[in-house]
């Protein structure tokens, strides 16, 4: 996807911006609790989820490392043969490391996604058709203006499927803090196309608002392309 003229400017402006990036240092562990698993406008399994994280900052630098999970409570996710039919239910499981390097407001993620599938689930395999998906994304925040680009680059990388995100927090007060999301992405990944045919139209699946106060998270999301909404909890700990 990169030119390696892309690279090699991308690798001076990281090392020329590192010294002004520091953020919050060392590890830092927490958990959600979240009432369904909602991922880019889609229901990663109707079930409630716990959702562990684990990180390290590098001092002085602000690197992050770090690995996230999502594990449901009930076994409630269904998996559908080409024509339809229920061929097995199972426990939802995702395990994810990434990797961020902060320049100034841009930050430059890379993102393993590991989500054990039926026959295969060794953790490292990154054939086409293995359970794992890295991801190459870039976000960018100033003030109350979050701005996200992200792609699919390799494993089971479903065509290189694209998703671009912005959102704004509109609402501070009394303890409430409030923001509107619109996403878009592939549509035969992200939209109502996913497992049924091809397309490479980039569709909106993604918009709502979250409301939050303290530890405490609220979200209306709809999917305009599938026509499907979602209303999810989020407890942090």
């Amino acid at each position: 996807m990169k030119k390696t003229v892309t690279i090699a400017s991308l690798a001076v402006a990281l090392f020329a911006g590192l010294g002004s990036t520091a953020q919050a240092e060392g590890f830092k562990i927490g958990a959600d609790v979240v009432s369904s698993y909602v991922w880019r406008g889609s229901e990663l399994g109707d079930s409630p989820a716990i959702q562990p994280n684990l990180s390290y900052t590098f001092p002085g630098i602000g690197v992050v490392v770090g690995a996230w999970g999502s594990y449901a409570v009930i076994e409630n996710t269904k998996l559908y043969d080409a024509d339809g039919n229920l061929v097995d239910e199972y426990r939802y499981k995702e395990v994810d490391l990434y990797l961020t390097v902060p320049v100034g407001p841009f930050s430059f993620t890379v993102t393993d996604y590991y989500v054990p599938i039926e026959g295969n689930s060794d953790s490292f395999d990154f054939s086409t058709d293995g359970p794992n998906t890295i991801e190459a994304s870039i976000g960018y925040s100033h003030k109350n203006l979050s701005l996200l680009a992200a792609m699919f680059v390799g494993g089971n990388d479903y065509d290189n499927a694209k998703y671009f995100e912005g959102s704004y927090k509109f609402y501070d007060k009394d303890g409430y803090s409030a923001k509107a999301i619109i996403g878009a992405g592939d549509e035969d990944y992200y939209g109502d196309q996913y497992g049924i045919e091809e397309s490479d139209r980039i569709a909106l699946v993604n918009t709502g608002i979250s409301v939050s106060k303290d530890r405490y998270t609220a979200s209306y999301i709809y999917n305009p392309d599938t026509e499907k909404s979602h209303l999810v909890f989020m407890a942090s700990f």
